[in-house]
């Protein structure tokens, strides 16, 4: 034991990631303070430019194509604390990035805090929540951060970048785009102790109805996200998934009402662009004939297209290989190109 870090050696990774896939790390490095950073960089700890490690969050957004060369890095401090609340609209509240974001959320609506309702029950760490800038029912989390706390190892220091400095887009963050660079280690949210509820998103208000709820305070929406997330989305506990591996494709604006006149059934939503359209991966993906579909232990959830699922011994490279035939199915049907929202370790998401 060393203080602030624990190194292990050959470590297996089946219970650490979502998917279920047998992996093992050659090197897992667990850390508790933040401050032990600057102390593992200079100890080589932290990998160099050409193998840097890789931090470990809930394993949620992972694919395991090959056991991973590199060390794992995983952070493991879990404090919640309001740090600001001289506002008595609203409170900034700072999430080291160990909290299981879940936690977090119910955490916060049983501090009377609306803002991250829509997020529940989406699996995963606050560390890892910026950097995909997850999204669920209308909301993205980069709505609600005011700045991410990092270690920046090209400089070896520790920084707070501000929500401009994050550059979060659709299912995108400056963190994803240059993954080897920034740890996240503490985010900083804004929250409300008055907000009105994001209700926009299809199937939230009728969830809400079903429930007898006619002016829901945001505990009530996070019931409902609850409630329809257990019901579309297969649990990983019962069986392996990353939940949505595709990104909802955006599309210019002409090609998506093309696709509209000729499937009108295909859903479309605003993509924050006027030249641009999002539209429903999932819709494509049934349409391709692929829901329920199954190779071996590698295939698609029976109740969501959208999800693909390993029924027990898949292999990542099972698991991808079943994405890229997904993918050049659904491009050559409908001229759209699916990326992948996980991001997938040992291989690289051919062209």
């Amino acid at each position: 034991m060393t203080r602030g870090y624990r190194v292990l050696q050959r470590v297996p990774l089946r219970s650490s990631n979502t998917f279920g896939i047998d992996a093992c790390a050659p090197r897992l490095v667990e850390v508790d303070e933040a401050d032990a950073l600057p102390g593992l960089l200079a100890a080589g700890l932290l990998g160099d430019a050409s193998a840097p490690a890789m931090v470990l969050g809930g394993g949620s957004n992972l694919l395991f194509a090959r056991d991973p060369e590199c060390t794992l890095l995983r952070l493991c401090g879990a404090r919640i604390d309001i740090i600001d609340d001289r506002d008595p609209a609203h409170v900034v509240v700072r999430a080291e990035a160990g909290v299981d974001w879940h936690a977090l959320v119910m955490w916060s609506l049983a501090q009377g805090l609306g803002g991250l309702e829509n997020l529940a029950l989406i699996p995963g760490t606050v560390g890892a929540a910026p950097i995909q800038n997850i999204g669920a029912y209308g909301v993205e989390v980069g709505e609600r951060i005011v700045a991410v706390e990092a270690f920046d190892r090209d400089r070896g220091v520790r920084v707070r970048l501000d929500h401009v400095a994050c550059a979060f887009a659709y299912r995108d963050s400056r963190f994803k785009r240059t993954p080897d660079r920034e740890i996240v280690t503490a985010v900083e949210f804004a929250l409300s102790r008055h907000s009105a509820p994001r209700l926009g998103y299809a199937g939230l208000g009728e969830e809400l109805a079903a429930m007898g709820i006619v002016m829901p305070s945001p505990a009530d929406v996070g019931e409902a996200v609850i409630r329809l997330r257990r019901r579309k989305l297969p649990d990983p506990a019962r069986i392996g998934n990353a939940g949505s591996f595709f990104k909802n494709p955006l599309v210019p604006t002409a090609q998506a009402q093309a696709l509209v006149a000729e499937h009108p059934d295909l859903p479309l939503y605003p993509a924050g662009d006027p030249g641009r359209r999002k539209l429903s991966a999932a819709w494509l993906i049934e349409a391709c004939g692929w829901k329920g579909h199954r190779d071996g232990d590698a295939g698609v959830a029976a109740g969501h297209a959208l999800v693909l699922v390993n029924h027990g011994s898949a292999s990542g490279r099972q698991l991808l290989d079943l994405a890229v035939r997904i993918r050049d199915s659904v491009h050559a049907r409908f001229g759209v190109a699916l990326e992948p929202e996980p991001r997938i370790v040992g291989a690289s998401w051919p062209a």
